[in-house]
């Protein structure tokens, strides 16, 4: 979820997720709360009780730690899914590494869609993304979602891609550049190349292509390997978000099978 909706919306975001609805076959409908929308808690609520949708995505600032109580005794299944933190950096304060020889980084403005689909696949094939928390979200389908989002950034604003001497793409980074920030969308490094200090010269590329002077990224609050090389490149944490699926009652495996009310009665 991009920066702004995160963290400076002024008010509660609410509405329908065509893509996501489309790809999972259960309507989806996201709320979210920013940083900076004072939102109360019955708006929140309110909000919920208005959506007809089978899955309502909703994130809100974690410092709410009282929300999930409320939300969990209400008419929906609430399915904690984790958090995202959000992390800064003002463009030029990073540490960048030492130059590689042989290796080229950069914006590139056109990249074959089949190399994108195998690189986000091979990248991201096992992150513990939000819909993993869900029964009604097939992995495989998130995972393809991951590479349309991916296609869609390029074929608009390129992507920081790190290529080694012998011109195959060892990173990938897709970026929104925003008036006042970039967004660091999707990036990573392919896992044979995974913990050889790769990772920092992408990032160092990306700061070199920005036109702002932020660059702001997210993650998974259980991802502490990426967000630990943040932190090394000077990176900051900035916000937490919790994200929670509420789903209509009766939709969930356990629910059909009248597993989840047993479970219930047994503890």
């Amino acid at each position: 979820m991009g920066w702004y909706d995160a963290l400076e919306a002024g008010e509660l975001t609410s509405s329908p997720s065509a893509y996501e609805s489309q790809r999972f076959g259960v309507s989806v409908d996201r709320i979210t709360v920013s940083a900076s929308a004072g939102t109360p808690l019955a708006e929140v609520l309110t909000a919920v009780g208005k959506s007809t949708a089978d899955v309502v995505v909703l994130r809100y600032p974690a410092r709410e730690v009282d929300w999930f109580a409320a939300l969990a005794t209400g008419p929906r299944t609430a399915l904690l899914a984790d958090s995202l933190v959000y992390w800064s950096l003002p463009v030029g304060k990073g540490r960048r590494p030492a130059p590689l020889a042989g290796f080229t980084a950069g914006l590139e403005s056109a990249i074959d869609d089949d190399l994108v689909d195998d690189l986000v696949g091979d990248i991201f094939g096992d992150y513990g993304n939000h819909y993993c928390a869900n029964p009604l979200f097939n992995r495989a389908l998130a995972l393809a979602g991951y590479q349309q989002w991916a296609r869609r950034s390029i074929s608009t604003a390129g992507a920081v891609v790190l290529r080694g001497p012998d011109r195959r793409v060892l990173a990938l980074a897709t970026v929104d550049q925003q008036a006042s920030w970039t967004e660091i969308e999707l990036a990573g490094v392919v896992p044979a190349e995974q913990g050889r200090g790769r990772y920092a010269h992408l990032l160092a590329a990306v700061e070199d292509a920005s036109t702002t002077r932020r660059l702001v990224i997210s993650t998974q609050g259980h991802n502490t390997g990426v967000q630990r090389a943040w932190a090394r490149y000077g990176f900051e944490p900035v916000h937490t978000l919790l994200t929670v699926h509420l789903v209509t009652p009766g939709l969930l495996p356990d629910e059909r099978c009248g597993g989840a009310a047993e479970a219930g009665r047994a503890r």
